[in-house]
């Protein structure tokens, strides 16, 4: 009989050490209380059955947020999902001030994201993300903070945009290119008119530089020896050379 109290004994003490690792901690309930600090990380003891064990893991967790059909401020229908990061800073809030706090955050997260994207516009939702994605950790941070929760990163993943959206930015990408193509071409050519009226004032100026410049064409003609170029001279090409010789 002693022998079975013994083994008994032995095995309830067994049954009573817990062993927690070092991301995770305890969270005992005696006779209904919990107690003021969780255990671990290491090796403690349960008193069974007055105790109760709760374990926690403090590591980050990656929420993926599905899909939500969103209206934004001008009207345009969207399905946008995103990432949280976030972990377990108190693990005694986590157990005692809600139920299950990794449904309540994904549902918190889902909410959040509705109301923040149908306040701004496409525009700003497409160009804007980081602004946003800090909006949007601000907020779920602050709600679930009573919980014991802190999120450290809130990122949109994918906006996803109707077939129709998606034509009509393309067309308006396609003209905003042809716009500024057209408006390269325009410079091109007002600076080429500029340089152009340059050299017509030069020349202008110095009617020598007009008659040197029609026989550095002649040379250029000259060196293409596939085909036979007849240049008429004019009288007044060596007008100037009389003038200067007189």
């Amino acid at each position: 009989m002693v022998k079975l109290v013994i083994i008994i004994l032995f095995f309830y003490i067994l049954s009573c050490i817990k062993i927690v690792k070092e991301y995770e901690r305890a969270v005992i309930f005696r006779l209904g209380r919990v107690l003021p600090k969780p255990k671990g990380p290491g090796i403690f003891f349960v008193l069974y059955p007055i105790d109760k064990m709760v374990k926690l893991s403090l590591r980050t967790i990656t929420l993926d947020v599905p899909p939500q059909d969103i209206i934004t401020k001008d009207n345009v229908s969207v399905k946008v999902n995103a990432v949280v990061y976030y972990r377990v800073m108190n693990p005694i809030k986590a157990v005692i001030e809600v139920e299950d706090y990794d449904f309540a955050t994904s549902q918190i997260s889902q909410t959040t994201l509705r109301s923040v994207i149908g306040q701004v516009e496409l525009d700003e939702l497409l160009s804007n993300r980081e602004k946003i994605n800090s909006s949007l950790q601000e907020i779920i941070d602050r709600q679930t903070d009573p919980w014991g929760i802190k999120v450290s990163l809130v990122e949109i993943k994918h906006v996803d945009l109707p077939e129709e959206m998606r034509r009509a930015m393309a067309r308006q990408a396609e003209a905003e290119r042809e716009r500024r193509a057209k408006v390269i071409a325009a410079e091109g050519e007002f600076q080429a008119a500029d340089k152009l009226k340059e050299a017509a004032t030069m020349l202008a100026d110095h009617p020598m530089a007009l008659q040197m410049r029609y026989l550095q064409t002649l040379v250029e003609l000259s060196s293409e020896k596939s085909s036979i170029v007849i240049v008429p001279v004019p009288l007044d090409l060596f007008r100037v050379f009389m003038e200067k010789k007189t």
